[in-house]
């Protein structure tokens, strides 16, 4: 497999509209989204979260310019990305992405693939009592029947709104940075986060240093505002989803 981007990302889970007012979000242009995630139906009537256990994230984002649906492995390993889904591709309306995703000392690998529609048409499929399965294109089944076949994928239920709101590409101490903000079930999170891109002249060794090197300056710049980085041992996907199972059950 060629060499990967490297997303970084530091989250903050305290004084959320503090943070982006430091970090310079009232200055970038704002896009609004409400997200939810699709887990298995059975599970979630026993308070689990079998899919995000087994490492498969089905995702759908509503608002902006069109709407999404994600989905993705992560962590996964390259040895499962098999046939067309070991390298990345392009095929209108899908976007299939292979990447490193960096938080803290977790460093993991991550598959996305992510299919467009037009604004409004999944809204159907996150609606009390629709049927999130039925957006879930054939494209998707391939590829998990390819890259995760052990993983049941049968009845599932949607579990939201999370409302998203994303500034891209804001000025941080020298680099590039983007702000999504999540507010749910009581729970508010700020993810920072760059993207680190191969270069032509780059090998394992050196890409890895220098996704290193912006990690430690992106942590710096939060902090430098006065920002605290969240110590939370888990992601905020799965923060949110446990909130929603357990929301559903009281």
């Amino acid at each position: 497999m060629d060499l990967l981007p490297v997303e970084i990302k530091v989250n903050v889970d305290s004084d959320v509209a503090g943070a982006l007012s430091a970090l310079g979000g009232s200055h970038g242009v704002r896009t609004t989204r409400r997200i939810w995630f699709a887990e298995d139906r059975d599970g979630v009537a026993e308070r689990r979260v079998p899919l995000l256990d087994a490492g498969v994230i089905v995702r759908f984002r509503l608002g902006g310019d069109a709407d999404d649906l994600t989905v993705k492995l992560r962590p996964c390993t390259s040895r499962q990305l098999v046939g067309r889904f070991s390298a990345p591709f392009d095929a209108d309306p899908f976007t299939y992405k292979i990447e490193e995703d960096w938080s803290a000392d977790r460093q993991v690998l991550a598959a996305s693939l992510v299919h467009d529609h037009p604004p409004g048409a999944l809204s159907e499929a996150v609606s009390p009592g629709g049927d999130p399965a039925a957006s879930v294109d054939a494209l998707h089944h391939q590829f998990l029947h390819a890259c995760a076949p052990t993983v049941p994928f049968d009845g599932l239920v949607a579990l939201g709104p999370i409302l998203a709101t994303k500034v891209e590409d804001l000025p941080l101490d020298g680099l590039k940075v983007n702000l999504e903000a999540w507010s749910v079930a009581g729970l508010d999170f700020l993810e920072v986060s760059i993207r680190v891109k191969p270069k032509d002249d780059d090998d394992a060794e050196g890409l890895a240093k220098r996704a290193e090197h912006k990690q430690r300056s992106l942590e710096d710049a939060v902090r430098g505002r006065g920002v605290a980085l969240s110590e939370h041992p888990e992601n905020k996907t799965r923060r949110v989803l446990t909130a929603l199972v357990r929301g559903l059950h009281n």
